[in-house]
């Protein structure tokens, strides 16, 4: 996984090598039993905060544009040399995810919900970052194209970027579910959405454990 950066100004990038290596994680590649139980219901739109939740390190502060992607399109390099990952299981997750089994059988829908101060770098990062082909037959794409739900990439309370991702996908608040790093961010909750919390980014583990949330305050219980 990539050392996830300091939130200070002063930094040390990890490595080329440990970041291209985490497209090759075959553990990665497969989707957890408990997101594909035909009997167990799943959100409908799952959002992802960026940083510290997609990648390890804040995208306007440790980006400095432009960027340029590696020939695999698995990291991209700044123009101090630095460079730029998912977490480890991401891309396997933004990949699979969708096709995970809904009650309605309809495909997940994916969104972004972010405050940074540099859109244009993320969104740049994003269609940079490819996601790899999977055992199932999915294709290598950008990372930007699984985005259907929407992506809101700008300063402000999350609750407006909530906000915005429901009214474009029609989807109930309660039928979504959202990841992010930052405490604060719980006020989105207050629409009736599920939050997860996570300190160390996405991995199946935190979508696990965020859908058994989701699922609990629907009155399905625990996962079995």
């Amino acid at each position: 996984m990539p050392r996830k950066l300091s939130k200070q100004a002063s930094f040390t990038s990890p490595s080329s090598t440990t970041l291209s290596s985490t497209l090759t994680t075959s553990t990665t590649s497969q989707i957890p039993s408990s997101l594909t139980d035909p009997t167990l219901p799943l959100p409908k739109l799952i959002v992802f905060d960026l940083d510290y939740t997609l990648w390890p390190f804040w995208v306007d502060t440790h980006v400095l544009g432009p960027l340029k992607p590696n020939t695999t399109h698995s990291l991209a390099t700044d123009r101090k040399g630095e460079d730029f990952a998912f977490y480890t299981d991401v891309p396997y997750i933004l990949q699979l995810l969708p096709h995970a089994v809904s009650d309605a059988n309809a495909p997940i829908k994916l969104g972004i919900a972010s405050r940074t101060h540099a859109p244009s770098i993320a969104k740049d990062l994003l269609r940079m970052l490819h996601l790899p082909p999977t055992e199932d037959g999915d294709k290598p794409r950008k990372a930007v194209d699984v985005f259907d739900g929407g992506m809101e990439i700008y300063p402000g309370s999350k609750v407006k970027h909530i906000e915005a991702l429901h009214k474009r996908t029609g989807v109930k608040y309660e039928d979504i579910l959202f990841f992010d790093d930052e405490s604060r961010n719980q006020e989105t909750e207050s629409l009736g959405i599920t939050m997860r919390l996570v300190r160390d980014g996405v991995c199946w583990a935190e979508i696990e454990k965020g859908v058994e949330e989701w699922r609990r305050r629907r009155g399905f219980g625990k996962m079995a």
